[in-house]
C-alpha cells in the first residue's frame, strides 16, 4: 500500500512539474500578452525624450507637436505624430485585456482593438490633428 501511494506521490509532483513546465513556455500565447512592454525606466525614458514640435535639422521630419496618453477603457496608448503621419509609441492593455498584433506606424490612422475576455472588445483609432493624436 505505501509503494503504491509513493509511486502516486511521484507522478502527482512529475505531472505538476510538467504542467508548469509547458505553461512557463505557453504563458504569453495563453495570456495574450504583447512582446512590447516597457519597464518602468523606459516608460520614463521615452517620455522624457518627446519631442518638442522644434525644427532638429535631422534628415527625417522632427514629430510635431510631442507624444500623447491616450487612456482608455481597455488600456493606455502613446502615440506621436511626425506631419500627418501617427505612429505608436507603446500601448498597454488593462487587466482582462488583450492586444492583438497592433501596427506601430506611421500611417494616416493606426487601430489599436483592446480584445477583451469577457464583453465588449474597446477599439481605438488614432489619427494627428493639428499635430497632435487624436482619437
Amino acid at each position: 500500500m505505501k509503494r503504491l501511494m509513493l509511486a502516486w506521490a511521484v507522478v502527482a509532483l512529475a505531472a505538476a512539474g510538467a504542467a508548469v513546465a509547458v505553461l512557463g513556455l505557453l504563458g504569453g500565447v495563453l495570456t495574450g500578452q504583447s512582446g512590447n512592454v516597457m519597464t518602468q525606466a523606459e516608460a520614463r525614458s521615452a517620455l522624457a525624450t518627446l519631442p518638442s514640435g522644434t525644427s532638429t535639422g535631422a534628415a527625417t521630419p522632427a514629430p510635431t507637436g510631442g507624444g500623447k496618453v491616450i487612456r482608455t477603457a481597455g488600456g493606455t496608448v502613446i502615440a506621436t505624430c511626425t506631419a500627418a503621419q501617427v505612429s505608436l509609441r507603446n500601448w498597454s492593455p488593462f487587466q482582462g485585456y488583450s492586444v492583438d498584433d497592433p501596427e506601430p506606424g506611421p500611417a494616416p490612422s493606426l487601430t489599436v482593438e483592446f480584445d477583451r475576455e469577457e464583453g465588449e472588445d474597446v477599439e481605438v483609432v488614432v489619427r494627428c490633428q493639428n499635430g497632435r493624436p487624436v482619437i
